[in-house]
C-alpha cells in the first residue's frame, strides 16, 4: 500500500498505544512493579500507561494475572490517550473509526500499515532493573507443576461462594488482625492450585458511585480444598487499617472479608496465576520465604506435601520455611507450625519487633543457614518461593546471591538457571 508523505507528516506518527483494561484489571500492582521505565501509574480508580514513557519492552505482560495489561489501540501519537483521560475510564475505548482517521488526513488502512508491530514478551529485551529480584524471578512454572486453569470467571460472570468458616489466627488485641476464611463454591467448577490466587469483588460502590473493583488474594488451601471432599478453598487475610505511609484508612476488601459471617455470600473471580506453582516430582525440594499473609501460598504447598506424604507415600524432598513477622503474636498459624513432624519441615522464624531482642529478618536467617541453602541452590531439583511485602524481595535475592558466591558458585550462572528453569518465584506487593 502506498502511503503519502503528506499523510505521514500530518500524522507525525502512528503508535500502538499500550493500555490497561479497567474492566478486567484487579489492581494487584504487578505491572507497576515490573515496568522498568516507570510508565505505569495509578490512582484510586485505574492503573494506566503513559504513552510518552512506554518503550514497549513487554516486561509487564507475562506477570499480569488477568491479561488486562495486554491491551492496545492504534492511535495518532499526537492524539494518544493521556494519563488523565485513562484514569477516568470504566472501559476501554473503541478503535478509531475510518471517519476519525480521515479527520487526521489518513485512511484507516494506511494507519494500520504505519502502526508498529507489538513485540512479543519473549523477543523483547527489558531495560536493566535496579531491584535484584526482578531480574531473576521466573515467569515459567516448574516443569513438573500441574496444569493451571486461569480466568474462568470474571467480574461479568463471578462465582457466588458461601462462607463456611472465618477464624482469627492472630491474638485478639494485637494490631495484626488476620483471619482464615473458608469459602464453599457449591457445584461450580473452580479448579485452583497451590500458589494461585482469586479475586474478591466487595459489594457496594466507591466514592464516585462505581462498583468496587476486585481485590486479589492468594489461596491458602491445597488443590483438594480446605476440607477434602468438598468444593472449597481458603484465604488468609489481614485487616488493613492504615496505608503504607501510616495514614488511617480502612481497606475495602480486607475489612469486608474479615467481618464476614458463616452463611454470607461472596462474589469470586479467577483463578489467576500460571508460574508461582509448586513442583510435583518426587525428590523435589521447596524453600519457602514469606512474611505475614505472604504465608498463604506456602501454607497451601505445605498442606499438599503433607497430604502426599500421608496418603500417597510420596517421596518428598527437603522443605525449608523462613517465616518473618514483627512478633510471634503477629505470626499466623504460629502454634500449628510447631505441631508438624520435625522431619517434615525445617522451620526458621524471624521476628523484627520482639522487645529486648535485636531485629531479625528472613534474609538474616537465610544467611545463618547458608550451608544448607548453598547445597539447594546447586541442586536442580530445588525450588525457591518468596511472598510478602515488596521490601523483602531485594534482600532475599541478595542473600541467595551472597550464599552462592561464598560457596564458590558464579551467581550470574546460578541466577540465570533459577529463572530459566522456573526455580525462583517472587510474589511481592
Amino acid at each position: 500500500m502506498e502511503i503519502s508523505v503528506s499523510a505521514v507528516n500530518e500524522l507525525s506518527a502512528v503508535i500502538k498505544q499500550h493500555l490497561i483494561d479497567p474492566e478486567s484489571c484487579i489492581r494487584c500492582n504487578t505491572c507497576e512493579d515490573t515496568c522498568p521505565s516507570n510508565a505505569i501509574t495509578h490512582d484510586a480508580k485505574n492503573y494506566v500507561v503513559d504513552a510518552l514513557k512506554c518503550t514497549l519492552c513487554m516486561s509487564c505482560i507475562q506477570p499480569c494475572p488477568t491479561g488486562a495489561i495486554d491491551s492496545w489501540r492504534t492511535m495518532p501519537r499526537a492524539k494518544a490517550y493521556s494519563v488523565q483521560a485513562q484514569m477516568g475510564w470504566d472501559a476501554l475505548p473503541d478503535e478509531l473509526t475510518a471517519d476519525e482517521w480521515a479527520a487526521e488526513g489518513i485512511t484507516a488502512g494506511s494507519a494500520t500499515a504505519l502502526a508498529p508491530a507489538v513485540p512479543s514478551p519473549t523477543a523483547s529485551v527489558a531495560a536493566e532493573i535496579a531491584v535484584e529480584g526482578s531480574r531473576y524471578s521466573a515467569t515459567l512454572p516448574p516443569w513438573s507443576a500441574a496444569h493451571a486453569y486461569t480466568k474462568l470467571y470474571d467480574a461479568s460472570n463471578p462465582v457466588t461462594a458461601t462462607v463456611t468458616g472465618n477464624m482469627r489466627v492472630t491474638e485478639v488485641g494485637r494490631e495484626y488482625d488476620t483471619h482464615h476464611i473458608v469459602l464453599d463454591l457449591g457445584k461450580t467448577p473452580f479448579p485452583v492450585l497451590e500458589g494461585q490466587s482469586i479475586g474478591i469483588v466487595p459489594p457496594g460502590t466507591d466514592g464516585s458511585g462505581r462498583p468496587h473493583h476486585a481485590r486479589q488474594y492468594s489461596v491458602s488451601s491445597a488443590r483438594h480444598g480446605e476440607r477434602p471432599g468438598f468444593n472449597n478453598l481458603s484465604l488468609t487475610v489481614k485487616r488493613v487499617l492504615q496505608d503504607r505511609e501510616g495514614n488511617q484508612v480502612r481497606g475495602v476488601a480486607s475489612n469486608y472479608l474479615c467481618d464476614l459471617k458463616v452463611g454470607d455470600k461472596v462474589q469470586v473471580i479467577g483463578p489467576f496465576g500460571t508460574s508461582f506453582l509448586m513442583p510435583n516430582h518426587p525428590g523435589s525440594h521447596i524453600v519457602m520465604i514469606c512474611t505475614g499473609t505472604g504465608s498463604a501460598p506456602m501454607r497451601a504447598m505445605l498442606r499438599y506435601r503433607h497430604h502426599q506424604r500421608t496418603t500417597e507415600n510420596f517421596a518428598s524432598g527437603k522443605l525449608m520455611l523462613f517465616f518473618g513477622a514483627r512478633t510471634k503474636e503477629d505470626l499466623p498459624f504460629f502454634g500449628r507450625l510447631h505441631k508438624l513432624p520435625k522431619d517434615f519441615m525445617d522451620v526458621n522464624l524471624a521476628f523484627s519487633r520482639t522487645p529486648g531482642q535485636p531485629k531479625q529478618y528472613v534474609q538474616d536467617l537465610m544467611r545463618a543457614r547458608a550451608a544448607d541453602l548453598a547445597a539447594l541452590l546447586a541442586d536442580e531439583n530445588s525450588y525457591f518461593y518468596a511472598c510478602g511485602l515488596k521490601a523483602m524481595e531485594e534482600g532475599v535475592v541478595l542473600a541467595l546471591r551472597d550464599i552462592a558466591v561464598d560457596a564458590g558458585m558464579k551467581w550470574e550462572t546460578v541466577g540465570a538457571a533459577l529463572k530459566r528453569d522456573g526455580r525462583l518465584h517472587l510474589e511481592t506487593y
